[in-house]
C-alpha cells in the first residue's frame, strides 16, 4: 500500500489527469480545478507550519484554541450543560485547536466526545497522535443526529472552490480553466449569466469578478439546519468580508509565499476569502441567531487574551517577548486581527454567545 503523499503505481500526476479531461471534453470550472487541485494537496501533506507552506492561529498560540475552548465552555455552562453535546470541528488540521481547546473545556468540567471531519489520511494521522479518542468523518453526514453540536471551523471555509463570474465585453461569463501550450490558464466563455448578476453589480467595470461558493453554501446550510434541530452552535474564523462586492480573492500559497495559481495544480494552498453575509443569510434562513462577524482581534480581546497572556507570562516569564508577539500577531490590525473575522450560529433556544 503505498504512503498518503505517494501516488499508486500508474496513476499519472493530478496536471496531467486534468490536462487529460481539458482535451476529451473542453475547459473546466475554475471550482472543479480548485476542488481537484485542493483534495489533492490536503490528502498528500502536512501544510502547516514553517516547514510547510502556510500557518494558522492555533500553530501560532495555544491560546487561541484556549480561548477557543473557554468560549464554548461558558456556552455549554449557561444553556444548561446538557451530558449530550459534541464536540465537532471542520478541518482540524493538526488537532493543534481542538487538543488546546479540549484541555481548556476539561477544566471547565465538560469532556464532550471528539468529532473531527477530515478526509485527509496525512492529517488524520497526525490528529489521531493528539486526539487518540476522537472519531473521523468525511462530512457532515455521518455527525451524531442526536445531541448538541459545538462547532469550529477555523480557516475551513476559505479552502472550498470557488465560482468566479468575469464581465467582458459581452456581458458576464464564468471563469473556466483550458490547458494551452503545456500551462493551465484561466479563460471567461459559456453563456452570458447576466441575469444571475445582483443588479447593483451590473454595470460594473469590464474585468470585474464576482466570485461565489456553492460548496461553502451547501456545507453552511447543512451544519445549520443540523444545529437548529440538535441544538448547540457553530463558532466559525476566517478571512474575508461582508456584503456584496466584485473583486478576484482567489490566491495560491506556497512555502509561506503567494504562488502561480495554475501552476502545478495539488502542489499548493488554493484559498479565496469567504462571504460572511452569504453565511449569515444561511444562519438566519435555517432559524438560527447570527453573532458577528467581528474581527478576529476584537473576539480575542473581548473573550480575555489580555488577561490569558499575562497568566502565561506569569507563569514562565522566560516567554514573555514570544507571548507578546503571537498575542499581537492574532490580534492587531496589521497582523491577523482585522482581515481575519469570527462568527456564531447559535440554536434559537440557546443563550447569547459571549465576546460578541
Amino acid at each position: 500500500m503505498p504512503l498518503p503523499d505517494e501516488k499508486p503505481d500508474g496513476e499519472k500526476p493530478l496536471g496531467e489527469r486534468l490536462a487529460g479531461v481539458i482535451a476529451a471534453a473542453g475547459p473546466i470550472s475554475l471550482a472543479q480545478f480548485m476542488a481537484e487541485a485542493n483534495a489533492h494537496y490536503y490528502a498528500t501533506r502536512d501544510p502547516l507550519g514553517l516547514e510547510g507552506d502556510f500557518i494558522t492561529a492555533p500553530e501560532i498560540s495555544q491560546m487561541f484554541g484556549e480561548l477557543a475552548g473557554l468560549w464554548l465552555a461558558d456556552l455549554w455552562s449557561r444553556a444548561g450543560s446538557p451530558t449530550d453535546a459534541h464536540y465537532v470541528e471542520l478541518g482540524p488540521g493538526r488537532g493543534t485547536l481542538a487538543e488546546d481547546a479540549l484541555r481548556a473545556m476539561r477544566a471547565a468540567r465538560f469532556e464532550p466526545p471528539i468529532h473531527l471531519v477530515e478526509t485527509s489520511p496525512v492529517l488524520r494521522h497526525n490528529q489521531a497522535t493528539r486526539l487518540p479518542t476522537a472519531r473521523w468523518h468525511d462530512d457532515l453526514d455521518d455527525l451524531p443526529e442526536t445531541g448538541p453540536l459545538l462547532v469550529i471551523a477555523n480557516e475551513f471555509f476559505d479552502a472550498l472552490p470557488i465560482r468566479q463570474i468575469q464581465r467582458g465585453a459581452s456581458g458576464w461569463h464564468e471563469v473556466m480553466v483550458d490547458h494551452r501550450d503545456g500551462s493551465f490558464t484561466p479563460i471567461t466563455s459559456g453563456p452570458p449569466l447576466d441575469d444571475h448578476i445582483p443588479e447593483a453589480l451590473r454595470d460594473a467595470p469590464l474585468g470585474s469578478v464576482i466570485e461565489t461558493s456553492p460548496a461553502s453554501e451547501s456545507i453552511a446550510r447543512a451544519l445549520a439546519d443540523r444545529i437548529a434541530k440538535q441544538g448547540g452552535a457553530a463558532l466559525i474564523v476566517d478571512y474575508g468580508y461582508e456584503g456584496v462586492m466584485t473583486g478576484d480573492t482567489l490566491q495560491a500559497v506556497s512555502r509561506h509565499e503567494h504562488a502561480d495559481i495554475f501552476a502545478e495544480p495539488g502542489e499548493r494552498d488554493l484559498t479565496a476569502h469567504v462571504n460572511f453575509t452569504t453565511l449569515e443569510r444561511i444562519g438566519w434562513a435555517a432559524g438560527l441567531t447570527v453573532h458577528g462577524p467581528v474581527s478576529q482581534g476584537r473576539w480575542l480581546e473581548s473573550i480575555g487574551i489580555g488577561a490569558r497572556t499575562a497568566a502565561l507570562i506569569k507563569a514562565a516569564p522566560h516567554r514573555q517577548e514570544e507571548l507578546i508577539s503571537a498575542r499581537d500577531r492574532l490580534t492587531k490590525s496589521e497582523e491577523m486581527g482585522a482581515l481575519f473575522k469570527a462568527m456564531a450560529l447559535v440554536a434559537p433556544d440557546w443563550p447569547a454567545p459571549a465576546a460578541f
